[in-house]
């Protein structure tokens, strides 16, 4: 009887989990439709000179044809906003940055943990040991100023610590650190020495962003990688603007990505 109700209990999880799953996963969908909806019309009637579709000619898709990347972008999709062409980057660039020898990963801006969870997975397949940080405040977006056109504070508070966990939990990553809190205000103590080979900025607004990359710039190891996710999209323009600053320092390559992102990696 017991161990019946054990599984019974087990199974009604399971349904719960799925059920969860596919709403997301459908509000995922609606949300990327409405934004691509919105977008057209703002670059047809806005007449903002900084903005235009850009759609490129190319059409090599090796995120089709990776069949790993596939099936963990599938069991990830409904915890990340991020598409397909930026989450097949993050998995290309964690694999590149095994040539650097050494150095943590993090992500700051993790939400429901899609793209950390994603990076970690590449990490270990990839023989990647060193640990994967995930930091976020679980309660929403911080330190939104007059820099950010469209974030006031706390979006993106439908998420959890419980949440990131559970899909942790469900990949079976033993070197995932979850960190919560302001980073790196609240939290950043608890890394201690580490040095970085590849970090994941998804925070969506100038100020926080500026923190983060002020506080792990020193630690980065030399050919380390920034990835700015927010840097091509409207109403981030805040991150659009703190990636410009960089573009004439010495110690930096900059490069634009026509999926959003914003690449950055360091010289010395």
């Amino acid at each position: 009887m017991v161990a019946n109700s054990l599984e019974q209990n087990h199974e009604n999880k399971t349904t719960k989990t799925k059920l969860m799953n596919s709403s997301s996963a459908l509000r995922k969908r609606f949300l990327l439709a409405a934004y691509r909806i919105f977008s057209r019309f703002y670059v047809l009637f806005s007449r903002d000179p900084r903005y235009q579709q850009a759609v490129p000619l190319a059409l090599y898709a090796p995120w089709k044809i990776d069949k790993e990347f596939r099936r963990t972008y599938k069991a990830i999709f409904a915890n990340t906003l991020v598409d397909q062409y930026r989450c097949y980057e993050l998995w290309s660039l964690v694999e590149q940055s095994q040539k650097l020898g050494h150095g943590s990963i993090i992500e700051v801006g993790v939400w429901q943990g899609g793209t950390g969870v994603l990076m970690a997975h590449r990490a270990l397949q990839c023989g990647i040991t060193d640990p994967v940080y995930l930091c976020d405040t679980f309660s929403g977006v911080v330190k939104a100023s007059d820099k950010d056109s469209f974030y006031k504070g706390n979006e993106h508070a439908d998420t959890s610590q419980v949440i990131v966990e559970r899909l942790v939990e469900q990949f079976g990553l033993h070197q995932v650190k979850i960190l919560k809190g302001i980073f790196p205000d609240e939290t950043a103590h608890l890394i201690g020495d580490d040095k970085f080979r590849l970090c994941h900025v998804d925070v969506d607004v100038y100020q926080s962003a500026k923190d983060v990359v002020a506080w792990i710039w020193d630690r980065m190891v030399i050919g380390g990688i920034i990835v700015y996710d927010d840097y091509g999209f409207l109403g981030c323009d805040g991150i659009t603007k703190l990636v410009e600053e960089q573009r004439s320092l010495p110690d930096r390559l900059v490069f634009h990505n026509l999926n959003g992102h914003a690449i950055v990696v360091k010289l010395a």
